[in-house]
Formats: structure tokens, sequence, C-alpha cells
């Protein structure tokens, strides 16, 4: 039974790999009472927070029970003497940067898309391109509020006088919305003269040279990612590496003024393409292209925020391309001793026939405290490859035991596919997350779908 003045709307529901489909009941509280009340009169194992459903998998669904929709807690609140941020969980990054950017402020963190909420966000604690400098989103979250499992408001801060508030708060980050529904965040923000981005742009041959460059790039640039061709035997690559460009730095053809924001979509993906659009011979034309128009080298090159940090955003549901059948993104991190990996992952994916268009390298810095954050100190490579591809999964199973074997682990939020005995074996901090987790949610109201998959609850 729902609370007064609630009610539930049947519907299908995936990730953004539109795989897995399952029927939920969404329903949408529309005040912090209606909330409470409803995780307070919830059975074990009812509800999951979702925002926007950008994570690619089955972390915001809940097959047969009820999934929280938070948008309409979305208050915004800049202070702008202090440089911070307070936003409700269902406001998205988008919203937020339409506020932000003319008022000269920037996110900490953003990944790469801006259709992401607040909450989500923090619950899987995103990172960008930026991780090598400031870390992932929740090392600048300065307070939450969250409803707890058993209807309670807690507020929560990493360095609040209580041991088991400060644990609370860092089993929230990165925690997949199990441990609580976030209401509402504070966190720090960048300050920026203009809304550009000024880019230094190399072309690589050769995948170990890029791997260097990339290193050395940690030390010079704020951001930093690379673009990597995966059906190149040499794994050919496009290094992009950039930092906020001053007010003094806009061009005669961008005058006017310097903190102006309007992304757009560009164009929108078919509904229904049959069998994808993605194979081998379109991935090889598209790496092609996209290898050919980066220049050799190019220093200083002005670019908005929307095609350097949101480039796909520019088409909307760009995921139909893969066909009826979705997709899938392989992405793990391993520390800088295990950077082989990333050319031996590259090989695999070739040899089972899994083209992908979109391959993205990122370094890492520091971890923080949250207690099932992905990030570590080295290597990240995120792979998109179509579900349909024969043979695919035998072959994430047996990279899933190197990644393993090297210190290494996958991201929640985009994985899929991985099973409850990957996640014990590379979360080191998992059984303490889940002591946490029961004293926040005792009665077990909060689970999801890749919850029951990996064995989190």
């Amino acid at each position: 039974m729902l609370p007064v003045g609630l009610a539930a709307e049947a519907r299908t529901l995936t990730g953004w790999g539109r795989t897995m489909p399952v029927t939920a009941q969404v329903v949408r509280p529309g005040s912090l009472q209606q909330l409470q009340e409803l995780m307070r009169q919830a059975s074990p194992g009812s509800l999951i927070p979702r925002g926007l459903g950008r994570s690619y998998g089955d972390a915001a669904q809940l097959q047969n029970a009820g999934v929280i929709d938070l948008s309409a807690f979305e208050d915004i609140h800049l202070e702008p003497t202090s440089a911070t941020m307070t936003a409700g969980a269902g406001v998205s990054l988008n919203q937020l940067l339409r506020v932000l950017v003319p008022s000269g402020f920037f996110l900490p963190v953003t990944p790469g898309t801006r259709n992401v909420t607040v909450g989500g966000a923090i619950a899987a604690d995103v990172h960008g391109k930026n991780h090598h400098i400031d870390g992932s989103f929740g090392n600048h979250v300065k307070r939450l509020l969250l409803v707890d499992g058993r209807g309670q408001l807690r507020d929560l801060q990493p360095e609040a006088d209580s041991a088991e508030e400060r644990e609370m708060f860092w089993a929230t980050i990165g925690g997949m919305g199990l441990t609580g529904v976030i209401v509402e965040a504070t966190f720090s923000l960048i300050s920026i003269s203009s809304s550009l981005i000024s880019v230094d742009t190399t072309r690589y041959q050769d995948l170990e040279v890029l791997m260097a460059a990339m290193v050395d790039a940690d030390s010079r640039y704020r951001y930093s990612v690379a673009w990597v061709d995966s059906l190149d035997p040499r794994g050919r690559g496009v290094l992009s590496c950039g930092d906020h460009a001053p007010a003094s730095r806009r061009e005669v053809s961008q005058q006017g003024d310097p903190l102006a924001y309007d992304p757009k979509a560009l164009a929108s993906a078919p509904p229904f393409l049959p069998g994808g659009l993605l194979n081998k011979l379109t991935v090889r034309a598209f790496n092609e292209a996209w290898y050919r128009k980066a220049p050799k080298q190019r220093e200083g090159e002005l670019q908005a925020i929307g095609p350097y940090f949101h480039p796909l955003d520019g088409v909307q549901d760009w995921n139909r391309i893969y066909g009826p059948a979705g997709f899938l993104q392989y992405q793990f991190a391993v520390p800088d001793g295990a950077a082989h990996l990333v050319a031996h992952t590259l090989e695999s994916l070739r040899k089972v026939g899994a083209p992908s268009f979109l391959t993205v390298l990122k370094r890492f810095g520091p971890s923080n405290s949250a207690l099932l954050s992905f990030p570590m100190p080295g290597w990240t490579l995120a792979a998109d490859v179509s579900a349909a591809v024969p043979g695919l999964r035998e072959v994430l199973n047996q990279l899933d035991e190197e990644v393993a074997a090297a210190g290494g682990r996958l991201y929640l939020a985009k994985d899929s596919r991985q099973s409850a005995a990957m996640v014990r074996r590379t979360y080191p901090q998992l059984e303490e997350w889940q002591r946490v987790r029961g004293l926040m949610d005792p009665r077990g109201v909060l689970d999801s779908d890749l919850a029951r998959r990996t064995g989190l609850t």
C-alpha cells in the first residue's frame, strides 16, 4: 500500500545499454514527507531510487517492485561567496550547468554526459577527465540530506563529529542508492572566467607512446582523455588535454558574453535500427575518419564545454545505434603496474569481433574514502560493444579474472554482467559497506537488480 496521495505507474525500464528490460512500479513522491512515509511503509527489497537512467546496466531498476522518481526534488541554490551549490537529488547536471556557467562557476567533476542527476552522480561517485587532479564527485560533497531505510532524515557530512555519521556519508558516496534515498546535496565548485576550454590535441600512432604522453600530462593539465582506435593493432589514438580558458583568450569570432552557455542536441538516432549501425566496416570507417579529423598536433584550440566534455550528448538517444539487442560497456580500473591490460583488452575484443567506436582511456589519481567507489590510482579503459556479439561474455569473463588478479575492478554504474564473486574479490571494503548499510537500512528496504546479481545486498 502506498502513502496517501501517491500513485504508482507500471513501466518498462532498462539501463542506458537497453539490455535486461524489467517491469517496475514507478512512484514519484512530491514532498519529503511523502518520501519518508513511503520508506516507512515499504517492505524489504521493494524500492530503489532512479535518476535519468544513465547507468548502463541494471543499477537503477528492480523487477516487479518499486522505483522512486525523484524529479520533484528540484531546488537549486548557488552560494557565490563560498563557491558552493545546494541542489535537489532530481536536478540534472545539465540544469546545473545552465545556472553555474553564466554565474562564473563549473562543476567540480562532470562525467561524459550532462544528463545525470545530482543523486545519481553521488550514488555512482562519477569521475571525469580531471580525476588525476580533482578526484571524483564525492570528493567535493560537503553535505548530504538522505532518507534512510527507516524513513528517518539524516544530515551527513564527511567531517561530522560522529564516526558513525562519517561512515554513513562514505557508504552513501558510490553506494549505488542502496544506503538511503538522497534528497539534497551541497558541493563545492570551480570558479571560471569563460565558458571555453583551451585544448591541446595530439595524434599518436602507437598505444604505448600515447600512454606515456598521458602520464606526462598528469602534472600539466587539469583535464585529460584519450580516444583509442579499438580496431587498430597498434592502438593509435588521439589525446586531448585541456584547462579552463581565461576570458582574455576569447577570439574575435567569440566576442560577447565570455560565460555564454547554450548546449544543443544536434540530431537524434532513429528509434529502430535493424541489427544496429555498428559492425566492423562501419566502426572501421568511423575510426578512420575520427583519427584523421584530429590534427597531428594543435595547441590552445578554444572549445565549448559541450563538445569537449559531453560530445555524445550532441546526439539524442545515441544508444539506439546498437540496434534492438542493446550494448554493454566494459570499464575497468587497474593500477599503473597493470597497464599492459589496456592493450590486452583491446586485442581480446578485436579477436572476438567486438568493434567499439567509443573507446576511452583516462588516468586516475588517488582514491577517496568511499567504500564502494570505483577509481583507483592508475588507468581506466571503457569500451562500448554490442551485446549481440557471439562469444563476447566468455571473453569478458576471462578479462574479469585478469583484472581481478592485477588488483583492479569494474565500474558498478556501467556493469551489466559481472559476478558476485568478482565484486567480492575486487571491492575489498564490501563487507564494511554492508555493515554500515545494515545500520542505515536494517530492514533491507532498498534493493536493485544490480545488487541482487552481484551480491551487494
